[in-house]
C-alpha cells in the first residue's frame, strides 16, 4: 500500500536533511507507528504520504513516495484527498468551517458525495467517535480533546484507504484517547483501512501497533516488528523500560502482556513507603468560590483552591471538565463569572496585563498563540527583556529542555514540542510566583518530559508554585507530589499523587497496573531494587 524508496527531504536553507534515505513498506489494513524524539522529522514524513511535502513545504524531495500506485511527485494533495486522510498536530487550525457537522461534511462536499451518502457517514462518524452530542457545537467553543476528535472524523467522512494521524491523542484524557485508538482500530480490522501515526505516548499506542517506523535524530529510520524494535529503542514506554528492568524475555508491550510476568518482581518489591509531606510552604495563590460561565454554560463552578510555595500540583479530568477554563480565571486573563483569586495581596483578574503576568504565568495548550516575532533568537532576546532578567537567560532555559534548536529557524517552522520547549522557556525566564502549564507535554519526547520534569522541580525547589494540567499519567506520576481531579467544573479529589494516581482506574500509570501496591513510576522500581531492603523485600 505505501512505498517509500531512499526517501531523503531537505527543506530550503536547512543544514541537513529532514529524513535521510528513508525505505519502508507498510501494507494494506497495517497499522504502522511512527516514533523518534522530538524534531527527528516525524511529522515530514508523515506529510509526504499526501504529498503536502514538497508539493506544500517546498524543499527537496528524492527518492520515491507511492501510495497505491500513486507517486506523491506527480499528484499534489487535492489528488490524494480521496486515498489519504490527513490529520494535523494542530486541528484548530485545520477547521474550515464554524460547527462540528458543517466540518463533518465539508470535505465530502469537495468530493461531490451525494448527499444521501455524506448524511450518513456524518452520523457513522459522529457515533463511531463518540461526539454526536456535539454536532451543533461552534468548533472554537469545544475543549483541545473534543476538536482532535472532530478533526479525526472530518477526514474519515470522506473514506479514504490510508488515514495519516500526527499525534491524534495528545489532547485527549486517558479514556478519550481509548476511544479514538478503538475506532483507529476498527477501521484497520474491519475495513482494512491503512493507519499510520506518529505519537510520543508510546504507552498508548505501541500495543496496538502493527508495525513500527522508529526515526533516530538524524533523520534515518529502522521499520520492523515493534517488539523487535523496542529491545534497544532509544524511547520506550515504562512498560517496556520496567520488563527491560526486569530482565523479561520478549519484552512486554501491553499492561496485560507485563501482569502475567510481574509475580517475582512484586515478590522482590517490598511496599512502598509513603513519600514525605509534599505539602509545600507557605500559601502563595489563594481562590475562593471561582465560577466560570459561557452564556448559559456553567464551566466552572465556586472552587475553591489554594497553591503552595514549592509545590507541584497536577490537575486532571475529562476532556471539557473546566480545567483549562479554571487556568485562564487563576491568570486572570479569562472570563470570571464569580470568586476571588489573590497572588500576593492582588487579584490578578482586576490589574493590568503586565502585572498579572507578574503574578501569574500561563503556558496554553497552543503555545505558538505566544510566538509572534522572526527568529527563536529574537523571542529569547524579547523574553529576556520583558522579563528584566540577564542576556540569554530564556536561551540556556530554552537548550536546557530541548538542545539543539537553532536560533535563527522561525518559530513556525519548529515542531510541536519545539515550539512549546520555547514557550515553555519564555515563561519560566519570567518567574513568577504562580506557573500554570495547560497541556505542557503535547509534543514532547520521553527525555523532553525527563527534562521538563527536572526543570519544574527546580522552579519548586525555589519557592514557586506549579499548577500542571494535563492528561498525561505518565508526567503525573513523574512529577509526584499533588493530583487534583476536576469533573463537571468541579474539584472532585485532592490528595498525594501516589493515592490518587494508585486509585484510579482511569490515571493509573502504567507501573501502577502492573505492580500495584503505590508503586507509579520505573525509576522507583529502579531504586527499590539498588537497596538491599528493595533487593530481598
Amino acid at each position: 500500500m505505501i512505498r517509500l524508496d531512499d526517501v531523503t527531504v531537505t527543506y530550503d536553507g536547512a543544514p541537513a536533511p529532514a529524513i535521510r534515505g528513508v525505505t519502508i513498506r507498510i501494507e494494506e489494513g497495517r497499522l504502522c507507528l511512527v516514533i523518534g524524539p522530538t524534531g527527528a522529522g516525524k511529522s515530514t514524513l508523515l506529510r509526504t504520504l499526501n504529498g503536502l511535502v514538497p508539493h506544500f513545504s517546498g524543499g527537496l524531495l528524492t527518492g520515491t513516495v507511492t501510495v497505491a500506485g500513486r507517486d506523491i511527485r506527480d499528484h499534489p494533495p487535492r489528488e490524494l484527498a480521496d486515498l489519504v486522510g490527513f490529520v494535523a498536530q494542530d486541528p484548530l487550525h485545520g477547521f474550515v468551517t464554524d460547527t462540528v457537522e458543517e466540518e463533518l461534511a465539508y470535505a465530502m462536499e469537495q468530493l461531490a458525495v451525494p448527499p444521501p451518502v455524506m448524511r450518513r457517514r456524518v452520523e457513522e462518524t459522529l457515533d463511531l467517535l463518540g461526539i454526536a452530542d456535539l454536532r451543533g457545537r461552534p468548533l472554537r467553543d469545544l475543549s483541545g480533546g473534543q476538536q482532535q476528535r472532530v478533526a479525526i472524523g472530518s477526514v474519515l467522512t470522506a473514506g479514504p484507504r490510508v488515514l495519516v494521524l500526527d499525534e491524534p491523542t495528545s489532547a485527549l484524557d486517558p479514556a478519550a484517547a481509548e476511544e479514538v485508538l478503538a475506532a483507529l482500530l476498527r477501521l484497520v480490522h474491519d475495513l482494512g483501512t491503512t493507519v499510520v501515526l506518529a505519537e510520543h505516548r508510546l504507552e498508548r499506542a505501541i500495543q496496538y501497533a502493527d508495525h513500527l517506523v522508529q526515526l533516530s535524530s538524524d533523520g534515518t529510520a529502522r521499520s520492523g516488528d515493534p517488539a523487535e524494535l523496542m529491545a534497544d529503542a532509544a524511547i520506550a514506554p515504562p512498560v517496556v523500560e520496567l520488563g527491560r528492568l526486569a530482565g523479561w524475555d520478549p519484552l512486554p508491550l501491553s499492561v496485560r502482556d507485563a501482569r502475567g510476568r510481574a509475580a517475582s518482581l512484586r515478590a522482590r518489591l517490598a511496599q512502598p513507603s509513603e513519600p514525605a509531606d509534599a505539602g509545600g510552604g507557605q500559601v502563595t495563590l489563594t481562590a475562593r468560590g471561582v465560577s466560570v460561565r459561557y452564556g448559559a454554560t456553567v464551566a466552572v463552578r465556586e472552587v475553591d483552591l489554594d497553591l503552595h510555595a514549592g509545590q507541584i500540583a497536577v490537575l486532571m479530568g475529562r476532556n471539557g471538565s473546566g480545567k483549562s477554563s479554571l487556568l485562564w480565571a487563576l491568570q486572570g486573563s479569562g472570563p470570571r463569572a464569580g470568586g476571588r483569586v489573590a497572588v500576593a495581596g492582588s487579584d490578578p483578574g482586576t490589574t493590568t496585563a503586565s502585572s498579572a503576568r507578574s503574578l501569574v504565568g500561563l503556558v496554553p495548550q497552543t503555545p505558538s498563540d505566544l510566538l509572534y516575532l522572526e527568529s527563536v533568537t529574537a523571542e529569547c532576546h524579547r523574553s529576556d527583556t520583558d522579563a528584566g532578567v540577564e542576556a540569554g537567560t530564556t536561551a540556556g532555559l530554552l537548550d536546557a529542555l530541548q538542545p539543539g534548536i537553532t536560533g535563527d529557524h522561525h518559530p513556525r517552522d519548529l515542531s510541536e514540542g519545539q515550539r512549546l520547549a520555547l514557550v515553555l522557556a519564555i515563561q519560566l525566564a519570567a518567574a513568577p510566583p504562580v506557573l500554570l502549564l495547560d497541556e505542557p507535554t503535547r509534543g514532547l519526547d520521553y527525555p523532553g518530559k525527563h527534562r521538563f520534569v527536572s526543570l519544574l522541580r527546580d522552579l519548586a525547589g525555589r519557592g514557586h508554585a506549579v499548577l500542571v494540567s494535563t492528561h498525561d499519567v505518565e508526567l503525573a506520576a513523574a512529577l509526584g507530589q499533588r493530583v487534583i481531579v476536576m469533573a463537571t467544573g468541579e474539584l472532585v479529589t485532592d490528595g498525594p499523587a501516589w493515592q490518587v494516581l494508585a486509585a484510579s482506574p482511569a490515571f493509573a500509570p502504567q507501573v501502577a497496573k502492573v505492580l500495584d501496591g503505590g508503586w507509579l513510576t520505573v525509576d522507583q522500581v529502579r531504586g527499590a531494587l539498588a537497596t538491599p531492603a528493595g533487593a530481598s523485600g
